[in-house]
């Protein structure tokens, strides 16, 4: 199915181009996008190194092992052919819990590190297991609690209540989240997409491992002084989250107490989790990591060292990607769409100046930002189009990015039905923005 998208959208760009006259476009979207590529490929390695090193420290510690007991019930029914305690669940319950804080910066190496682990337990090296495509449709479709991006978008803009799209992306993004689980496992079960079991397949070494995994390390509670200095690490942090929340929220104390605006309290401790997260997770992993009596510095170099050797062997994926949606954007031939699907979708109530954000959502997170932060300007912060406009940007995901990246980490080249559970959810999450938009802010 990749490679019928991928020479698709080469394809459909060079026709546009052809028929417009938009052919110096192209070529020039070709070369700048194999250019961004490798320099996003590049400003990678230097995320998953920090990130791959910080991971190794959760998993020293037992922070990985502690999170997957938490999320046991749930994740052995999302995912019955991982051993419960596999390394796979826990790298993969990090990965849930920072893409629904919104932590894109640590939730993709955590994700490739999900996917690495899945790799171990596949029988069908180059063809995604029933596992990673699951893992790859919940992350196409992860549940948003702040939606941060279009949030700081619509507040730079003036917005009255730029929070307004937090309840509205949280429910887009449930609907989304239950086509993706939905799909993906009925899609599975299809002869099309079932895998072929041949005479010689054989489970990897790891894979046998799996079914005699060690019984898992127990730490003893902290006490004492070590649990003196985690009280007294996270009352700082609190501080901190507080004085960030006053620092940003348009409202004093004083005036919250007097006149509650929840809106504008929202506004504020959406900037302090986007601020601190990261910080008090680079603290506290190694903090926690040094009272359980692990080498911090030597755990985290050695978890470190895999960083730049996975943004190695993803960049031919993203090099490839990244041209042909490059090329179908200089054609023009995302306009031409919205021109031809214009009448129709006046039909049903559907905004046309959407269809560009639409399109370009699966594609392109920059692309579709720059998309959005276009409609704020031209429709307003605070209009309905602007609105539904940031619902779809923090209910929906860059599906075909995700699958590069992921899967091009452990070089699957057969996504199975990945792609169609992914762009499934997407078209969930974008019908429902418009119908909970409409039915909230119209």
């Amino acid at each position: 199915m990749l490679n019928g998208i991928w020479l698709a959208l080469i394809l459909a760009a060079v026709i546009c181009a052809a028929l417009t006259g938009t052919m110096p476009n192209v070529t020039d979207s070709a070369i700048t996008a194999a250019k961004e590529a490798i320099t996003l490929a590049i400003g990678l390695s230097g995320v998953m190194t920090l990130w791959l090193g910080m991971m190794r420290l959760a998993e020293k510690s037992g922070l990985v092992a502690l999170l997957s007991r938490f999320l046991r019930p749930l994740l052995t029914r999302l995912f019955p052919e991982v051993p419960a305690g596999h390394p796979a669940m826990g790298a993969m319950a990090m990965n849930m819990a920072a893409n629904m804080l919104g932590l894109g910066n640590a939730a993709t190496p955590l994700g490739i590190r999900a996917m690495q682990n899945l790799a171990t337990l596949n029988r069908h090296p180059g063809t995604a297991s029933n596992s990673m495509c699951t893992f790859l449709a919940i992350n196409t479709s992860s549940i948003q609690l702040i939606p941060a991006t279009a949030i700081a978008i619509l507040s730079a803009a003036g917005a009255k209540e730029p929070t307004a799209i937090v309840g509205t992306a949280f429910l887009a993004t449930v609907c989304a989240f239950t086509v993706a689980i939905t799909s993906v496992k009925f899609l599975e079960k299809l002869p099309f997409f079932q895998i072929k079991e041949a005479a010689t397949d054989a489970p990897t070494p790891e894979a046998q491992a799996a079914d005699t995994l060690p019984a898992e390390v127990t730490f003893p509670p902290l006490t004492g002084w070590k649990m003196l200095a985690l009280i007294a690490f996270f009352t700082l942090m609190i501080y901190a989250g507080v004085s960030l929340m006053a620092a940003n929220s348009t409202q004093t104390w004083a005036d919250f107490i007097k006149h509650p605006n929840f809106a504008a309290v929202l506004i504020g401790f959406a900037k302090a989790i986007s601020v601190l997260a990261i910080p008090l997770l680079l603290a506290f992993f190694p903090l926690y990591a040094a009272m359980r009596g692990v080498a911090v510095y030597e755990e985290f170099v050695e978890g470190a060292k895999e960083g730049f050797q996975v943004a190695v062997r993803i960049m031919p994926f993203l090099v490839g990607m990244l041209v042909a949606i490059g090329m179908l954007r200089g054609s023009g031939a995302i306009t031409m769409v919205q021109n031809w699907l214009a009448p129709a979708l006046n039909v049903i109530h559907f905004p046309p100046e959407l269809v560009p954000l639409v399109l370009m959502r699966p594609l392109s997170g920059s692309g579709a930002t720059g998309i959005f932060a276009e409609l704020v300007k031209s429709f307003g912060p605070d209009s309905l189009i602007t609105r539904t406009a940031g619902t779809i940007i923090g209910s929906t995901e860059t599906t075909f990015y995700v699958l590069t990246v992921y899967f091009g980490a452990v070089a699957i080249k057969r996504a199975r039905h990945a792609v169609v559970a992914g762009l499934m959810a997407d078209l969930t999450g974008i019908i429902a923005s418009v119908a909970i938009c409409r039915l909230v802010f119209g």
